[in-house]
């Protein structure tokens, strides 16, 4: 039964056309956050009173309560993941720690306890923030709908409540409450939430609507096809979070090995310190010998080899406008073998711009004074590409008369009296058919217009003066100016063309193709159309990178091998599904990072050729030989110092030039 939230027979109370607002969780409310918080802040602490001098006893205090802060989650993990007969790297390290502690080194043990719950604090909050953000995609919808009666009455009622074949009535700047069928009713629907279109769409009886869109000017009565819970906005939220799901399982490399490294390094501990004792060996150098083998042996070099490479690349590309969320995606940035790219505020900037004015053959007017009477007649009207005529007419510094006796007309356009012309802009559909002579030369001459403008993948809308065509523009959305340098540093990078996923229709993305210079094209994909293709590119053998702005981008994003979002006017979704950000929607940075990853990688590659030989040596010597521990402590340190020197190479800005290709100095 539904729950009436107030009902009226007379005037409605007009819904809010804003949506919820977002539920963001906050920082501290996250124990990772402020476990981490204090261990760093007992590190700093603890290393400001080693500098300056203070007894030993504070400073180990210090650091030992950093162990406990910072540690005690991790260890904890690591012990139940004991119980069910697994040992993670977790638990390792935290056992590397004590054994650094044991001999002395308790700030190198200190700082390994920072670095992993630091680590685990920015992992718990990029999930609290994806969660946060799935929830804000199901307020787009609006939370009642007005339900008409048999009887003609009103019924504000929760959206939830609705069922298949209600009729609800849909007032202007209203969000849309039901995926549904308009039974009555023309309006424009901006519909970028869902299809990515860069424009708002015409609307009229018997065209789909979905929930979460906003209603323009008209008002529309929409039979509900589907319930809220299967809704189109309400399946992208499904499909971002079981898509991060399956995506959460990703790895670095160093991880992928960490049983085996573990089980083997517990097992030679052991066996180094109980085999001597078996043949009469004393404790003492049985017990010293196994600890230096433990020193010497444990992954902090092999984890050093790894992160400061990573991080230092994830650092200098934050500095040039790429945030990268972290290690695991910057290494898998650099297996990049396939990029897709939305369209709408990716490669175009999402705004419409005015492109071309055909006039008519025979009519008097010139380009700018049509440009002038149509933006005139636009300039009161709230629709995008009223908007973008008018924008085109003060860029060319055309003083607009004042339009008299305005009419908006829902689906159709606008007319007003202007210079003492009747003038009309709108769709060609309608004001095609209502000119007074649909024969004339000037009507066919406009029809041929508008057909050449719409097959280059334009906009067209017709200018009428006392109701005859005098003229015919072209509105398209702006192309940004680096795209087509992107796509071939792209292609050149990968080896392959990128492809082109978008909600628009196929002769609008096949001309924006034909601009930047990619050859494949799937057009009119709805999100979950999205994720399919980007399953089949990597079915294919690709792993592919999707780069996108919208909501309707924000599964494919996050099923994608690693998803890049446009930070300008990115939603929220987007921005916190995706694992890299373009701050300043520079496409340009897109092969750049790319570039950098492929980098870091080989930098890893080499720490951890030299970590291995470090520990290979020292291993074989305390094995074979007698390794004093002094020395041990002394390589072991020595090789993470190498391994973390050559990671931070990375930083230098000559790094990120090199990724461009532009000449370093």
């Amino acid at each position: 039964m539904r729950s009436p939230v107030a009902s009226s027979t007379a005037t409605p109370t007009r819904p809010t056309a804003a949506p919820a607002p977002g539920r963001r969780t906050r920082l501290f409310a996250l124990p990772e956050i402020r476990w981490a918080t204090a261990a760093s802040a007992l590190f700093l602490v603890g290393l400001a009173a080693q500098g300056l001098g203070a007894p030993a006893w504070l400073s180990w205090a210090l650091y030992l309560t950093c162990y406990v802060a910072g540690g005690w989650e991790p260890g904890l993990a690591g012990l139940q993941a004991l119980r069910e007969k697994t040992l993670d790297v977790d638990l390792l390290m935290v056992v590397a720690a004590i054994g650094a502690a044991a001999i002395g080194q308790v700030l190198d043990g200190a700082l390994l306890i920072v670095i992993f719950a630091t680590s685990g604090a920015l992992e718990a909050l990029a999930t609290a923030r994806t969660e946060d953000s799935v929830r804000g995609l199901l307020d787009l919808a609006p939370d009642t709908a007005t339900l008409l009666l048999p009887g003609g009455d009103e019924q504000t009622v929760e959206a939830a409540d609705l069922e298949i074949g209600d009729v609800i009535l849909v007032r202007p700047g209203v969000r849309i409450a039901a995926d549904g069928e308009i039974v009555n009713g023309a309006s424009e629907v901006d519909q970028a939430t869902i299809t990515g279109e860069s424009m708002p769409v015409d609307k009229t009886s018997g065209d789909e609507v979905f929930a979460g869109t906003l209603n323009g000017t008209g008002a529309l009565r929409v039979r509900v096809d589907r319930r809220a819970e299967d809704s189109v906005v309400a399946r992208i939220a499904g499909l971002v979070e079981e898509a991060g799901r399956t995506k959460a399982e990703t790895q670095l490399f160093i991880e992928k090995i960490e049983q085996r490294y573990s089980l083997g390094m517990v097992a030679l501990t052991l066996a180094i310190f109980i085999v001597p004792l078996l043949f009469g060996a004393a404790l003492q150098p049985s017990l010293l010998r196994a600890m230096t083998f433990m020193i010497v042996a444990s992954p902090c070099a092999v984890v050093l080899a790894t992160m400061p490479p990573l991080l230092a690349a994830i650092a200098n590309a934050g500095r040039h406008g790429v945030l990268v969320k972290s290690a695991v995606v910057m290494e898998q940035l650099g297996t990049t073998n396939r990029v897709a790219f939305d369209k709408t505020g990716t490669l175009t900037r999402g705004a419409p711009e005015l492109t071309d004015i055909r006039v008519m053959p025979g009519v008097s007017f010139t380009e700018e004074q049509i440009l002038r009477l149509a933006a005139a007649a636009e300039h009161p009207s709230e629709h995008p590409l009223a908007a973008a005529v008018v924008r085109a007419a003060r860029t060319r510094r055309l003083e607009l008369p004042v339009a008299d006796e305005f009419t908006a007309r829902p689906g159709r356009g606008v007319s007003a009296l202007v210079d003492c012309h009747f003038i009309q802009v709108g769709s060609p559909a309608a004001l095609l058919n209502s000119a007074e002579d649909t024969q004339s030369v000037h009507a066919a001459a406009a029809a041929a217009a508008v057909d050449r403008l719409q097959q280059s993948g334009r906009t067209a809308v017709v200018v009428l003066c006392e109701q005859q065509p005098v003229a015919v523009l072209g509105i398209t959305d702006q192309v940004r100016p680096e795209s087509a340098a992107t796509i071939a540093a792209v292609t050149a990078l990968t080896g392959a063309t990128p492809v082109l996923l978008t909600g628009d229709n196929s002769a609008t993305a096949a001309q924006l193709a034909g601009q930047v210079g990619i050859t494949e094209v799937r057009a009119g994909l709805l999100p979950e159309d999205k994720v399919t293709a980007v399953r089949e590119l990597e079915a294919q053998g690709g792993r592919v990178t999707m780069v996108g702005d919208g909501i309707n981008d924000a599964p494919a994003l996050a099923a994608a091998h690693a998803g890049i979002a446009m930070g300008g006017a990115g939603s929220d979704l987007t921005l916190q599904t995706a694992d890299a950000v373009v701050v300043g929607d520079d496409l340009t940075t897109i092969p750049a990072v790319i570039a950098l990853s492929r980098r870091a990688r080989r930098v890893v590659v080499a720490n951890l050729a030299i970590a291995a030989t470090f520990i290979t040596v020292l291993v074989v010597w305390d094995l074979v030989g007698h390794l004093p521990l002094p020395l041990g402590v002394a390589g072991h340190e020595g090789s993470t110092v190498i391994v973390g020197l050559n990671g931070l190479r990375l930083l230098r800005n000559s790094a990120w030039k090199q990724a461009t290709g532009a000449p370093t100095q």
